[in-house]
């Protein structure tokens, strides 16, 4: 018989690349469907494929080279992306946070090290590193609600740099003490030495880096530069007794001011490191993790607890701390010990230099034990840093009252994007266009039609045109002229995204999917990649009838919808639609929100027939199946994930609209948000987002095989729809 375990592990270079790249490629996905971080997802992978897991791969030389290339990556990147003008407005209250955030971690995680755990000195020194610096986990959950300006985001942002600055100089000493003794002349000359590296650097780098930059355009050119430079100083740093992750982290802080956030150069250098440099390293400490400790005792378990509650609470010790001196409200608190509760790019990197320390007695200072407890502790410090920012989030929101601002003024620039497929439908599409544009303005539609790039591109091509051409007379009808455009795109979605920004959209307007046949999901196949990947106002219209022949619009509005950046961008929409239709509009939804929107209606559209009705949950929104009927327009504004208004029963939106409104006149929107299109890519936030979780597909079988009593279903139903 074949032995298949003679293959493994894998020795061959060609095929341990490729499993590698296969795990970079279906991590995320997995992750994503038991919403977990994606950085713990390589890392568990690399537990999975390593020697103390399924002994898939061997940790050869390519592990040691990429894996330090991604180590130096994660600290570039984590002080390249710093926002150094922000940190200096607010540099005192940042500076005496990161010192807080900082010291109090050091303090406790030190003695809990020595007297909690019997560690030596200096592996209780390393631990209280590793728990006294922080990673910026969150901060994309910040981004979606638009609270970079607020003084607690700006004041946690500064921390991080110093918190981790600290932690790192501290690490050095370490590192230096552990190579070359402790005297007092070992250590002048060791402080000599960093202090004349700082300042060579700060003077050289900048020059040589401003005389590149506008001497050579090229981008592969631009790319090494910057690559040479980060080697370089990682080099030096190693050279002078300090430890080479101070050095990227150093190169970042000094080439932060000349690589934009949003120029190619910063896409370039982001997309290298996170597509390969940074997976590689993760799954390559995944594969150092022995997960038969685990199930070897009781005192993996402690040494996890510990790292988990103590450093939890040394953190949130220093942001309430913090509060109360600068006078901050409790929500602002939550924010700063949200975003500096996690721990994973900083800490996977000093540990990862920890284990290659050794004590007089020879042995390694960070042990296995050790190194699984902050492998797991990442995975708990992500999660509680996840959801402390985002209800923090929502409060801070609420709590300023902070309503959308009315910038739906005659002058706003309006181009609605219309991507149209189907000839049968694409004229109600643009008809829908009409009703709802700025009668003021004579353009201001894009028919866009996209198509794939295959062996059929040129006859597709001609068929695009063809509809476009079509809608384009049926526009000039109501003297309108359209733009159009026939797109080439090996993703439909990506086609549209680009589309959008090329014509400078302000939404976008699509039909809703109904081709059972192309495919059985609710979404269709590029949908929910289009409104998880585009910021901006997005309409999916469902219309079984003539647009003209509607005689009311009903519209479901979720709480808290007012304090949506594009809360007036779709009230104006429909406003409008509602107008021109001569029909009445009815709007569903909280007290609170029904008033916001009166106010408007009233001062905008003071002829609008509109009437108001309360819906106090969401979970009343099938109840208003029974009043639509076929001429009836029955709109859903919905969120989302990560925005004030969105909650958890929406995610049950499709099943909703299929059981309850089948065959009715449809339409979804989902509205402006915060934050940037989504087009970047990080390490810890992958563009890949799923459309249901693990769990949920769970529960649903579960509920299907009767193995849930139904009693329970209902209650947990009823809970997520408040």
């Amino acid at each position: 018989m074949l032995n298949i375990a003679s293959y493994f592990p894998i020795t061959n270079p060609t095929l341990i690349f490729f499993v590698v790249l296969l795990i970079i490629l279906l991590a995320p996905i997995i992750m994503g469907k038991l919403r977990i971080p994606h950085i713990i997802g390589m890392v568990l992978a690399g537990v999975l494929v390593g020697q103390y897991g399924l002994d898939i791969l061997s940790r050869d030389a390519s592990f040691e080279l990429f894996g330090r290339v991604g180590l130096y990556y994660i600290m570039f990147l984590a002080s390249l992306e710093m926002d150094l003008d922000g940190l200096q407005r607010n540099k005192y209250r940042a500076l005496v946070f990161g010192l807080l955030t900082f010291a109090i971690p050091f303090v406790m995680n030190y003695f809990t090290g020595i007297g909690l755990l019997g560690y030596t000195t200096g592996a209780a020194l390393l631990l209280a590193c590793i728990m006294s610096s922080h990673t910026l986990i969150s901060y994309p959950i910040v981004s979606r609600y638009g609270l970079q300006r607020k003084p607690s985001v700006v004041i946690s942002v500064g921390a991080t740099m110093v918190s981790l600055l600290l932690a790192l100089i501290v690490l050095a000493v370490i590192v230096a003490s552990h190579q070359g003794g402790g005297g007092i002349a070992f250590w002048s000359f060791f402080i000599l030495k960093m202090a004349l590296y700082c300042a060579d650097l700060f003077y050289a780098v900048p020059r040589l880096t401003r005389w590149f930059l506008r001497r050579y355009s090229d981008a592969v050119m631009q790319f090494i530069f910057v690559m040479a430079m980060l080697f370089l100083m990682a080099a030096l740093a190693e050279l002078i007794g300090l430890e080479g992750i101070f050095g990227a982290f150093f190169a970042g802080l000094i080439l932060n001011r000349y690589i934009p956030q949003l120029s190619p150069l910063m896409n370039r250098i982001e997309f290298i490191g996170n597509a390969l440099f940074i997976p590689y390293f993760l799954i390559g400490v995944g594969m150092l993790i022995n997960v038969r400790l685990l199930f070897a005792g009781g005192n993996i378990i402690w040494v996890v607890a510990c790292f988990v509650v103590i450093g939890t609470l040394s953190k949130a010790v220093a942001a309430y701390l913090s509060g109360i001196l600068f006078r901050l409200p409790l929500s602002s608190a939550h924010m700063m010990f949200g975003l500096s509760s996690a721990h994973a790019a900083g800490a996977i990197a000093i540990v990862m230099v920890g284990m290659g320390l050794k004590t007089a007695e020879g042995r390694p200072l960070v042990d296995e034990q050790m190194l699984n407890g902050v492998v797991i502790m990442i995975l708990f410090t992500c999660i509680i840093s996840s959801i402390v920012t985002d209800r923090s989030a929502q409060r801070i929101i609420v709590r300023d009252k902070e309503v959308a601002h009315d910038e739906e003024a005659p002058t706003t620039v309006e181009n609605i994007l219309v991507p149209v497929k189907y000839p049968e439908y694409a004229n109600r599409l643009v008809d829908l266009a009409l009703m709802m544009r700025s009668a003021k303005r004579p353009q201001g539609i894009v028919a866009l039609n996209v198509v794939y790039d295959d062996i059929n591109i040129r006859k597709n091509q001609e068929a695009g045109q063809r509809l476009l051409d079509q809608v384009s007379h049926y526009a000039a009808g109501s003297d309108v002229h359209l733009q159009t455009q026939v797109r080439i795109a090996a993703n439909i979605a990506n086609g549209i995204k680009h589309a959008f920004k090329e014509f400078q959209a302000s939404e976008v307007l699509i039909g809703m999917h109904t081709h059972a046949n192309v495919s059985p999901k609710f979404w269709g196949e590029f949908h929910q990649s289009l409104f998880n990947g585009l910021s901006r106002q997005i309409i999916m219209a469902r219309l079984n009838h003539p647009i003209a022949t509607l005689r009311r619009i009903q519209v479901a509005v979720p709480s808290r919808a007012q304090y949506e950046p594009g809360f007036y961008r779709w009230l104006e929409r429909l406003a409008r639609l509602s107008e021109n239709l001569e029909c009445r509009i009815v709007f569903y939804g909280r007290k609170d929100t029904l008033q916001m929107i009166n106010e408007y209606v009233k001062n905008r559209h003071a002829s609008l027939r509109a009437t108001y009705i309360e819906m106090e949950h969401w979970n009343e929104m099938p109840k208003l199946a029974a009043t639509i009927a076929d001429d009836h327009l029955f709109v859903v504004v919905t969120a989302r994930k990560g925005t004030v208004s969105f909650k958890a029963a929406q995610e049950r939106l499709p099943e909703e609209l299929t059981k309850y409104f089948k065959g009715k006149n449809l339409m979804i929107i989902f509205p402006d948000q915060y934050g940037d299109d989504k087009m970047r890519m990080t390490f810890a936030q992958p563009q890949h987002t799923e459309e249901t979780s693990a769990y949920a597909a769970l529960r649903d079988w579960m509920k299907n095989k009767s193995l849930l009593p139904t009693s329970l279903t209902e209650k947990r139903d009823k809970k997520n729809r408040k």
